[in-house]
């Protein structure tokens, strides 16, 4: 054995921030006072796209004008937020979101379950289909389930009457019950998402040894495979939480018409619907949400501390696979049910309703494709297709080149003020959309004159953006974590320039995971709606924007016709994403 062999590696070091910078500098030919200067720039995008919005909240919480209008500064506005109807609403937020986590946290367990570490048929198939309901708009399921759940006309409603004779419905969306039932779609699949993986990684001696000595297969996963899945399960239980306390489009179609209100749809009738709007209401209550959220982090951050969670260790393993017998069939119907309940129905009663003449009256005399017709030639159908595509390639693009600037900094760099650039692209994720509309609002219309963002289409870009930042960031901030310093170290002695070892190296290895984390956003901005619908004017708006105000003129045929649109276009994007995934992989 060679003398070199028995040393332990060299490490090597993280470059300073100055020194990658200093070589990007070198690359353009700039100066050290332009990279301080690029540097700054970054601080000064991100904090324009997260604290700008956030101080623009607490100046109009002390505002008692609406934005652009001169006024002087009072509480009044915090006065309003503590009374009992603003405590009645507060509970409601919490209460709905926590009645929607817990059983969405119970399902998806079970889910990721059964096709981790089972043997349950067409695994792979199953959990495209399983994840399939968080690709699509909230909007949409949304209004399909207005009209398959309608006390009155539902289809479902109409289906178990005709079969039972009975006059009363079978279900009402318009409650409680339908709120919840709605989040839940989105959040099972959304905590399947970020679990599935974690049942995937542990190793399966840990829980051989706890059945070793003793131990039942339901006390093994209850003190063993649990307790050590405990940050994925509270992570993903407090982002659902959150999810659920910013959630609009639920309570806005299920809890609005019901008397039910949550802190997004009072923050939005505060604005929209009150004459004259309450802005400073609207912006004191959203700093109420901002505290929550806060102290729901800072729970989860006290529970988990000090606690050892170790599930992936040196040793080789393989991920146990139960064999269920003749129950893999139970467990492959229970995931087709999940599917065709989240997804076939809805999806079915948009494809029905585009295809008959009124919602509710189904007879085969009624059928047309003047529906279509109809929308093929909206002008406004046309606009707001060409701004949610436009904003959306725009968009995901923008953000994450941005979230791939930050990323390297964060990780490949050991400059001290990494934390503070890290610290201000991860808070939006602290803002729901509409509370970030809030802000935009505000700091749009107290911007000066010559720049005149409010109502234009830069003003959804740059919320789209401020939203989509933490998820590109932390994508990014995975993929440049996989790569090793030596990479970079080899290529810079071998004479490569900055820009040579970013494009040849930096880039080519994590550009499968930008190109997923582009399909995400891509969805994300598609499908917002709490933001956009604060921040449009005419001329600048996107489907989401127009399905809303169909629905609310009653074109509930017409929006099924968008509908239908909208969901190729999430099936071509979410099988282009899958695509993508599969290159990845196949490249490790």
């Amino acid at each position: 054995m060679s003398i070199s062999a028995e040393l332990p590696p060299r490490p090597v070091p993280r470059p300073s921030l100055f020194a990658g910078l200093g070589a990007f500098g070198r690359a353009l030919g700039a100066t050290s006072a332009g990279r301080f200067i690029a540097i700054a720039l970054l601080i000064a995008v991100l904090a324009f796209l997260s604290v700008y919005p956030l101080s623009m909240l607490l100046y109009g919480s002390l505002h008692s004008t609406p934005p652009g209008v001169a006024g002087e500064f009072n509480l009044d506005g915090y006065a309003d937020v503590f009374t009992w109807q603003s405590f009645v609403t507060l509970a409601n937020t919490v209460g709905i979101s926590l009645a929607k986590t817990i059983p969405s946290l119970m399902l998806a367990i079970l889910l990721a379950w059964i096709l981790a570490r089972t043997d349950t048929p067409m695994r792979g198939t199953l959990e495209v289909l399983v994840t399939l309901p968080f690709f699509i708009p909230p909007i949409l399921t949304a209004m399909a389930w207005g009209m398959l759940g309608n006390p009155q006309v539902g289809l479902i409603n109409q289906v178990y009457q005709w079969i039972t004779g009975s006059t009363a419905p079978l279900i009402n969306v318009y409650s409680y019950g339908g709120v919840v039932w709605h989040m839940m779609q989105y959040s099972v699949p959304f905590l399947f998402l970020l679990i599935v993986d974690a049942f995937r990684a542990m190793d399966p001696g840990l829980e051989e040894a706890a059945r070793m000595c003793g131990a039942s297969r339901w006390r093994t996963f209850r003190t063993v495979t649990l307790q050590l899945m405990m940050p994925a399960l509270t992570g993903a239980a407090i982002l659902s939480f959150v999810r659920g306390i910013e959630n609009f489009e639920s309570p806005l179609f299920f809890g609005s018409p019901a008397g039910i209100r949550v802190i997004t749809t009072d923050i939005y009738d505060s604005i929209n619907q009150r004459s004259p709007p309450q802005y400073q209401y609207a912006t004191a209550i959203s700093f109420v949400i901002l505290v929550l959220l806060l102290l729901v982090v800072l729970a989860q951050w006290r529970m988990l501390k000090g606690r050892s969670f170790t599930t992936v260790t040196g040793k080789g393993y393989s991920p146990a696979v139960m064999k269920l017998g003749k129950w893999r069939w139970f467990t492959f119907a229970l995931c087709m049910l999940f599917f065709v309940v989240t997804v076939v129905l809805p999806v079915g009663q948009l494809l029905i309703g585009s295809f008959f003449q009124f919602f509710g009256f189904y007879q085969w005399d009624m059928l047309t494709l003047d529906h279509y017709r109809a929308v093929f030639s909206s002008g406004e159908f046309w606009r707001g297709f060409r701004n949610t595509m436009l904003l959306g390639l725009v968009g995901a693009t923008l953000t994450m080149l941005l979230g791939g600037i930050v990323a390297y900094v964060s990780v490949r760099t050991r400059w001290r003020g990494r934390m503070l650039i890290d610290g201000m692209a991860w808070l939006p994720w602290m803002m729901p959309g509409i509370v970030l509309g809030v802000g935009f609002l505000w700091g749009f219309a107290l911007l000066p004159h010559a720049i005149p963002i409010y109502g234009t289409l830069w003003a959804l870009l740059l919320a789209y953006i401020s939203l989509g930042t933490p998820l590109s960031v932390r994508v990014m901030t995975s993929a440049y974590a996989q790569l090793s310093y030596d990479l970079e170290e080899c290529s810079r002695v071998h004479g490569a320039n900055w820009l040579q070892t970013m494009w040849r190296i930096m880039i080519a290895l994590a550009w499968p995971a930008f190109a997923v984390g582009w399909v995400l956003l891509f969805f994300g901005i598609m499908r917002e709606l709490s933001a956009s619908v604060l921040l449009y004017s005419v001329g600048s708006e996107v489907l989401s924007v127009v399905l809303m105000k169909l629905w609310a003129n009653g074109n509930a045929e017409q929006v099924s016709v968008i509908g239908m649109i909208m969901m190729v276009m999430v099936l071509v994007i979410r099988w282009i994403q899958l695509r993508l995934i599969k290159t990845r992989i196949g490249a490790l």
